[in-house]
């Protein structure tokens, strides 16, 4: 047979009897499989795959399907023909390429399934600490089997986070120098990475390995990790002694992951950082909390239109009198507009009357200057005011009230009755002259002055959703309610009737304060507004 056709071909081919035995084979195949010779073993002198399929396919008799398997270093697809008498001929098809291309196939799309969900885990926050565990985790448990992530520090202070493949992660600040790791120093700059086949393991200093990772390390990559237009840090992958050195598709993989998580990483530091700013801004932008000053209580609240802001263009302050005997400022004021934008006016307005604080004695003064000053910004949002300079004088609380464009004050005297104070004005930040008049009240123990934006009486809604305003009246309804109360109480009331009549409904910004004469004991009106509930129960 060996004149036949077969022997010639390009391909491995191999004759083999019913006891596994060699019949013939080509010239190909006695390349291939040196030690063969007719008469020898499948067994003994070729790969068990192609002996054990041998043996498979004389059981049954019949024509087996293709197998595949490694000679050395090529991969074959072995096609079976049974001859008339009995016998086997094996075809060895070539298929290392394809064999490759598959499993690089199979493998880049384990690869991009891997980045798509790491991509997810990592966006899945916005916060830059679990941010960085994820990121480490991840990078052990897919990528190596430790990971190091190293951020830039200050001197020679690094934040550092180490995982495990398959434990948690630990994180701590180490006092090390980048250069004792190779290439690190280079990645904290956002240099190219070092090929793993550059580093030696045996000089990583100790602090780069997790102390849990026992035994030495096999192999080493080191990758910069790329935020937005400067590195966020690098990240370090461990491979145990005697397993696989990384190859250049895993460095590449590493490199595509330490973008991933750099431009994650980098993203959460821009959020924390907006996220401070914005803390410093909303906590010098909210009003104050107020309290009881120079025998004087204050008390007010505030409701931004929109659920998710916490600053908007209403706003108030108490500026304290020097003594006792000076008057204290009080500032209620409302920026046409709303949102962010409002609240930024609104910071401007609070600074400009803080610094002229020292003319407080003079409303109109201190309002044209104002004025003056709105209308020398680019801003076209003006401002309605009213500012009350109130002064404990024996029992009672003496107060001077100017309305610049807002509501009058309202006046909730012992007996209930409710009055307004007898002040308005021009709005402030629209006309180059403008008028005031500033009106005197006096309060009595238990008595109350209320200050208040637009916000409150122009709410829309009611218990039977017919979207009606809440309007003056009933505010001043529900103020004579509370004659006696303290100031922290009427605060909570108003609110709590605002917010119940708007319901679901949007709305515009709330303020409220409320300046009460304190008193020692019942006053008679509460008195007898509690004995008349009483009565009424």
């Amino acid at each position: 047979m060996t004149g036949a056709l077969w022997g010639a071909a390009p391909y491995p081919v191999v004759i083999a009897d019913a006891d596994g035995r060699v019949v013939e084979l080509n010239e190909a195949a006695a390349r291939l499989f040196p030690r063969a010779r007719p008469g020898a073993s499948l067994a003994a002198t070729m790969p068990d795959w192609l002996a054990e399929a041998h043996r498979a396919a004389d059981r049954s008799g019949t024509g087996a399907e293709p197998v595949r398997g490694q000679a050395g270093e090529r991969s074959f697809e072995a096609h079976p023909t049974r001859a008339p008498d009995g016998n086997v001929m094996w075809w060895l098809v070539d298929d290392t390429d394809r064999r490759r291309a598959e499993t690089e196939l199979v493998a880049e799309r384990q690869r991009a399934t891997f980045l798509e969900e790491t991509s997810t885990a990592l966006l899945s926050t916005l916060n830059i600490d679990r941010c960085t565990e994820v990121a480490v985790r991840l990078a052990a448990d897919h990528l190596a089997d430790a990971a190091v992530l190293v951020m830039p520090g200050v001197g020679d202070r690094l934040p550092t986070a180490f995982a495990i493949r398959g434990a948690g992660v630990s994180r701590r600040t180490v006092q090390a120098d980048p250069v004792e790791v190779p290439g690190l120093s280079e990645a904290l700059q956002g240099f190219p990475p070092v090929p793993s086949r550059r580093i030696d393991p045996g000089e990583l200093p100790s602090w780069a390995v997790p102390e849990a990772f026992g035994g030495p390390v096999g192999a080493v990559v080191v990758t910069p990790l790329p935020g937005h237009g400067t590195p966020v840090g690098a990240l370090i992958l461990l491979r145990r002694s005697g397993l696989p050195v990384f190859s250049e598709n895993e460095e590449i993989s590493a490199r595509i992951f330490a973008a991933r998580a750099g431009a994650a990483l980098s993203a959460a530091q821009m959020y924390a950082e907006q996220a401070g700013i914005t803390t410093i801004l909303r906590r010098e932008l909210l009003p104050p909390r107020l309290r009881h000053v120079h025998g004087v209580d204050f008390a007010g609240a505030y409701r931004a239109s929109v659920r998710s802001d916490l600053i908007g263009g209403d706003f108030y302050d108490v500026h304290p009198g020097a003594d006792e005997a000076a008057e204290s400022l009080v500032v209620l004021g409302d920026v046409c507009g709303k949102g962010l934008e409002a609240a930024v006016t609104t910071g401007k307005i609070r600074t400009t009357l803080h610094a002229l604080l020292p003319m407080a004695g003079d409303h109109m003064r201190m309002l044209t200057l104002l004025n003056g000053a709105l209308l020398n910004t680019e801003s076209s949002r003006f401002v309605t005011l009213v500012l009350a300079s109130a002064v404990r004088t024996g029992d009672r609380v003496r107060l001077r009230l100017t309305s610049a464009g807002h509501p009058p004050p309202l006046i909730v005297r012992s007996d209930g009755r409710v009055e307004k104070a007898a002040t308005q004005g021009d709005l402030i930040g629209t006309l180059s002259d403008i008028e005031a008049t500033t009106a005197r009240v006096e309060l009595a123990p238990g008595e109350t002055c209320v200050l208040y934006t637009d916000g409150i009486t122009e709410v829309r809604g009611g218990p039977l959703g017919e979207a009606a305003l809440f309007g003056e009246q009933r505010l001043m309804d529900a103020l004579s309610e509370c004659a006696g109360m303290p100031a922290e109480a009427i605060v909570e009331r108003v609110q709590m009737l605002a917010a119940q009549w708007a319901g679901n409904r949007e709305h515009d910004d709330m303020a409220i304060v409320a300046i009460t004469a304190p008193h020692s004991g019942r006053p008679e009106a509460a008195e007898r507004h509690s004995r008349g509930r009483e009565t009424r129960r």
